[in-house]
């Protein structure tokens, strides 16, 4: 009885399990880029970059090592000889020491403004993705509230085509067109699996793993224009740079400067006075180097380092410019596509509504033909298709405006 009770369970168990769905993870156009930083490995692999400034800044300005010296001197016979151990201590007489933490500083914040910089990219690369699937899926409605239509109307011709009242040629054309509707829909759908394909490694999601886009594309809608290139992470790597590399001058200039070295050591002797026979000796004595800036002054690195100053600075006024100018072009398109989206939907397409239902009306009446139907109904579908394609076009410039100005 126990050994069937036991078969039963597990042959539910092995039936059931394929009805158990696995988890999707669902996305949209206001949460990707919460779900970017929580899970996109490259994301991840960015932030060791901190980690490695962290640990330069715990290197940089300590002290060299001291150093420990000992030597051994005596004659053949080894009654005459000299022992002799000493301390040494090399200390800089410039700050090269804080100059090198303030630099390690710096490029600790850069290193932060650099990982902040990777997510900026990944979150543009897919909100434009997302933007392209809600776009294609949004089309496909369409295509699909148009198949029905026609679908309705081509049912109509062939039956009206039975009774003798119609063509069938006019029935097989309508018949055509709802295909083709339906081609179209399945060459979108390949599109969308393709646009989720490069969606997916973006959101750091595993092999198997399914995915569920959520949401549509909201109607157009121009931001504000001001534009602040200090929010953005690049801007802020370049000053940083800029100000890493001025550091960095002051930094050659006080290793012009060698650092000095100072000493201790203790020696014992034992010589032969003759005749009055072998003497002991100990001493104890300081010792003190300095390097005599004769021959090298450092001179190149210094005029590398203000070269390298000079480029950086310039490096972060071109890039200012040039993120104003971004987000003014990105601003600019989507006045543009919003001017065509209020055209389409206040003019072009409540009179193309208006003509296929007048060219429908007519040729159910018996007073029209079947191609009057069919062009009023491409030209109503290539106005909701445009429509449709200025949105996604004016999203996607949003999307190049918002990662202009690092907008979260």
């Amino acid at each position: 009885m126990f050994n069937s009770n036991l078969i039963v369970l597990l042959a539910f168990a092995f039936t059931a399990h394929p009805l158990i769905a696995e988890p999707s993870v669902v996305v949209t156009l206001g949460s990707i880029g919460d779900r970017i930083r929580a899970q996109n490995p490259d994301l991840a692999a960015a932030r060791m970059r901190i980690q490695e400034a962290l640990g330069r800044i715990n290197q940089a300005g300590r002290h060299a090592n001291p150093e420990f010296e000992t030597s051994i001197e005596h004659d053949p016979s080894f009654r005459e000889g000299k022992f002799e151990v000493g301390f040494s201590q090399r200390f800089p007489i410039t700050d090269r020491l804080r100059l090198e933490k303030d630099v390690s500083l710096t490029e600790l914040k850069s290193s932060e403004a650099e990982v902040r910089e990777v997510e900026r990219q990944l979150i543009s690369k897919a909100r434009e993705a997302m933007v392209k699937i809600l776009a294609n899926r949004q089309r496909r409605e369409l295509l699909q509230q148009q198949s029905a239509i026609s679908k309705e109307f081509a049912g109509f011709l062939a039956e009206i085509a039975q009774k003798g009242e119609g063509s069938p040629l006019d029935a097989g054309q309508a018949k055509l067109e709802s295909a083709s509707l339906a081609m179209e829909m399945r060459l979108l759908g390949a599109g969308e699996t393709s646009l989720i394909g490069e969606l997916r490694p973006l959101l750091g999601m595993r092999p198997g793993e399914a995915l569920s886009v959520g949401g549509i594309l909201p109607e157009a809608s121009l931001p504000e224009s001001a534009a602040d290139p200090s929010n953005r992470p690049d801007f802020q790597v370049a000053k940083l740079d800029a100000q890493a590399a001025a550091q960095g001058v002051a930094l050659e200039q006080a290793r012009r400067y060698d650092d000095v070295e100072g000493g201790l050591f203790a020696a014992a002797e034992r010589t032969e006075d003759a005749p009055e026979g072998y003497e002991n000796e100990a001493i104890i004595g300081l010792r003190f180097k300095v390097a005599l800036p004769f021959w090298n002054k450092n001179e190149g690195a210094i005029q590398e380092a203000e070269a390298k100053r000079n480029r950086k600075e310039l490096e972060a006024v071109a890039l200012s410019r040039n993120i104003c100018l971004e987000a003014e072009a990105a601003r600019a398109e989507m006045a543009e596509w919003a001017n065509v989206i209020a055209e389409i939907n206040d003019t072009l397409l409540p009179l193309a509504e208006e003509q296929s239902t007048l060219a429908e009306t007519t040729y159910r009446n018996g007073q029209g033909e079947i191609q009057s139907v069919l062009r009023s109904r491409e030209k109503r579908l290539q106005l909701a298709a445009a429509r449709l394609d200025a949105l996604r076009e004016f999203h996607l410039a949003r999307v190049r405006h918002e990662t202009a100005l690092a907008k979260p």
